[in-house]
């Protein structure tokens, strides 16, 4: 017999209970009668209500008829992709497809985005070399771009990620195997008109080098223009990459030559960091040697420079804003820092990571999650990621790496790094003897004169500091307190299917309705309190994640989804209710936040939601959640079922803003920095192996914005009372992944 646990608050006098609907529906004897059929695998099921017209009692399968806003009847059709496991929504409507051209082609780039290659994957937004092999525009025998000399075209080095790279040779004059204005073979870069990378014009990639304009590490450009259908850049020629290098030595390299790698890498990140720009694709393919039998061949270069982008404002200076896109990955799958496959804005942070992963590939030859497939390659390649502690990935090699990976896993989105801190990690393993060295270390030389070198115990860099990457993943309670006026509320936890209406009904008969529900090995929990400002409240228990067909039958009766859970047997339970106008006084005017994420909104004419949908799917359909934001649409109920997740989308929720926090631990940093830009968080779910909270900015500001939340491995029974100590009460619950 589980456990059965209740609690509440009592505030003063609750007001009289509203009419209430407590009939509860027998959903497997309805299932049974209808022969209802959830679906398919992997074919996600939804809903969708526009205003007060009324919706059919059936419809044909994976169809609903809705009414749009000029009045006319139209059809949406919703289904999941399988070819990038997001899901979509057609809308059979010439005035409702909008945007469909620009959505199907930015489909078309993620699928080719997804494509791998022998080093762990093409980078992200990097398509324009397969365009280019298909065109028909045959590369020119001799180029003279800017006022360069006449070169020769000749054999092919490589394709970057924007283009691709030849050996021009110097039709007259020249000096061989130099470099500057008079070499006499240069690196020639193609990049064609029409590519992903020249979509406004020359490729962004030119910027980046005028930029960085002779940063350390950098090659010179030395000529660039246009000649017939190609944009060139005409620059130094270099040696082999590292990954070259790996490969001649075995697949594998000395601590000493990797050391040196570090050394000087975190050189010209420093650098290229002072400039205001990040790589975005650190990576053994992107660093080259010099040329072989040339002073150079010992020195280290960082190019292709396509992903980089600016981590410092160029007018104000001031670090640039911090966001994620859970649906915009940039970077090689294999080397990407975690923040980078999930969306996060790239920051200094996120280079540092990628050399920490590439250090270890080239030292150790393999990293641990190589080899997975499929089109959720990123999500597993970041979950192993994730669930890798730096003690095993580094157990091969020297503690340098381990502390490198440690440093800089943990460090915040705007944290500016100690480079000569990480540069001293490596000092232990590099022979003092410069002529023996297999790298040239020029670069932390200079790092060295220019600030003069810590050692590793600098006290200031001794203090302790949280370890945010660090902790053992756990899935505990996840609960979010809001401020508000004394009120009475109540929670049950530990409650089987068969004992959750007796409670329902007794808390109706003391005024309160549900307000939160949330699902733990396969029971329930429910917050119900005084404050929803709900009129009538209907609810269902169903073996289907999620039962369209009841949603449906009560959104016709004008009842709307205001909260959900889902069990990891595939069950949900869905509370649909009525509302009534905000009044300017009382309760309900300073408690905004406490139930915008569960209950109806209001505007100041007390017009409720105007139309709702749903969606269900096998991941996180973030995609679809930022094509309902454009909408009009906001996040109002979450829950998930097993790995399954279900969103519910409202139009005139209340909010000005909405973003969403996605990750595999509690996004900790990320909901510090959403509340200082004045977001709160207003919904949230969890899988075993993902936490998603939805952050709002409200337009009707509260009078206390207070907010705070834990974690705990038991339901928060005891705290939910410390809670209500200092009239802080439970406003959205779920249980899943986090960190302990």
């Amino acid at each position: 017999m589980p456990v059965l646990r209740s609690r509440e608050r009592r505030g003063g006098r609750a007001p009289p209970p509203p009419p209430v609907d407590r009939t509860l529906r027998n959903t497997r004897a309805r299932a049974a009668a209808k022969n209802s059929n959830p679906g398919p695998a992997g074919v996600a099921a939804g809903g969708s209500r526009r205003g007060r017209g009324r919706a059919p009692s059936s419809a044909a399968r994976g169809r609903q008829r809705v009414r749009s806003s000029t009045g006319r009847l139209v059809f949406v059709e919703e289904w999941e992709a399988k070819e990038s496991d997001q899901l979509k929504e057609v809308v059979v409507l010439k005035e409702e497809t909008k945007g469909k051209g620009r959505e199907k082609q930015a489909e078309e780039v993620k699928a080719k985005e997804m494509m791998g290659d022998d080093s762990g994957g093409l980078s992200a937004n990097r398509v324009a070399g397969q365009e280019e092999e298909g065109n028909t525009t045959p590369f020119p025998e001799k180029v003279q771009v800017g006022g360069s000399p006449i070169y020769k075209v000749e054999r092919k080095l490589g394709k970057g990620g924007f283009g691709q790279v030849f050996v021009g040779r110097r039709v007259s004059g020249g000096i061989e195997r130099s470099t500057g204005l008079n070499a006499m073979e240069v690196a020639i870069k193609f990049e064609h008109r029409t590519s992903k990378g020249c979509n406004y014009g020359p490729p962004y990639e030119w910027q980046v080098y005028s930029a960085l304009g002779g940063s350390y590490g950098v090659p010179r450009v030395h000529y660039k223009g246009r000649q017939g259908d190609y944009y060139v850049m005409v620059m130094d020629m270099l040696g082999p990459s590292l990954w070259d290098a790996w490969n001649s030595s075995g697949q594998a390299m000395s601590s000493e030559m990797v050391a040196c790698i570090a050394v000087e890498s975190i050189s010209i990140l420093e650098s290229m960091h002072s400039k205001g720009y990040v790589h975005g694709d650190v990576k053994p393919e992107n660093f080259l040697l010099g040329q072989p039998s040339t002073p150079q061949e010992k020195k280290l270069f960082l190019v292709d420079l396509g992903l980089a982008t600016r981590w410092r404002d160029a007018s104000s200076g001031v670090h640039v804003d911090y966001d994620q896109r859970p649906d915009v990955f940039r970077g090689t799958v294999r080397y990407a820092s975690v923040n980078a496959h999930l969306g996060r804005t790239a920051s200094r942070r996120d280079d540092l990571e990628s050399l920490a992963y590439t250090l270890i590939f080239l030292h150790r030859g393999r990293l641990p999650w190589q080899g997975y497939q499929g089109d959720n390659k990123s999500f597993l390649v970041c979950k192993k990621k994730m669930a890798t502690s730096p003690e095993i990935l580094c157990c091969l090699c020297p503690p340098a790496f381990k502390q490198f990976l440690e440093i800089v896993v943990n460090m915040k989105f705007d944290e500016e790094p100690n480079y000569t801190k990480l540069i001293s990690l490596f000092d232990g393993l590099i022979s003092p003897n410069p002529a023996v060295r297999p790298i040239s270390i020029d670069g932390a030389q200079k790092v060295g004169q220019k600030r003069g070198r810590l050692t590793i115990d600098d006290e200031e860099e001794n203090q302790q500091k949280k370890k945010i990457r660090l902790g053992v993943p756990a899935t505990q309670w996840i609960s979010v307190y809001n401020a508000r006026l004394p009120m009475k509320q109540r929670y049950h936890y530990n409650v089987a299917d068969a004992r959750l209406a007796q409670h329902v009904e007794r808390g109706n008969e003391d005024g309160l309705l549900i307000s939160c529900v949330a699902s733990c090995s396969n029971l329930w929990a429910l917050i119900m309190d005084a404050g929803t400002g709900f009129t009538s409240q209907v609810y269902e228990l169903s073996p289907f994640f999620l039962h369209k067909e009841w949603i449906m039958d009560q959104w016709e009766k004008n009842y709307y989804i205001t909260s959900l859970a889902g069990a990891n047997n595939g069950s949900s339970l869905v509370v649909m209710s009525k509302g009534v106008e905000l009044k300017c006084s009382g309760i309900l005017l300073n408690s905004t936040l406490v139930y915008i994420s569960n209950c109806l909104q209001f505007d100041s004419s007390g017009t409720q939601y105007t139309q709702q949908s749903y969606k269900v799917s096998e991941s996180f359909p973030f995609k679809w959640i930022s094509k309902k934001w454009k909408e009009g649409f906001h996040v109002t109920s979450m829950a998930t079922a097993g790995s399954r997740w279900g969103i519910v989308m409202s139009r005139n929720a209340g909010f000005n803003d909405q973003v969403v926090e996605l990750d595999f631990l509690y996004p900790s940093e990320g909901i510090h920095r959403r509340w200082d830009s004045g977001y709160r968080i207003t919904c949230m779910a969890a899988t075993w192996d993902q936490a998603a909270l939805i952050l709002s900015v409200p337009k009707r500001k509260p009078g206390d914005e207070t907010q705070e939340t834990l974690r705990t491995s038991a339901f928060p029974s005891a705290h939910v009372k410390d809670k209500w100590a200092k009239n802080l009460y439970l406003a959205s619950i779920c249980y899943g992944r986090t960190v302990s």
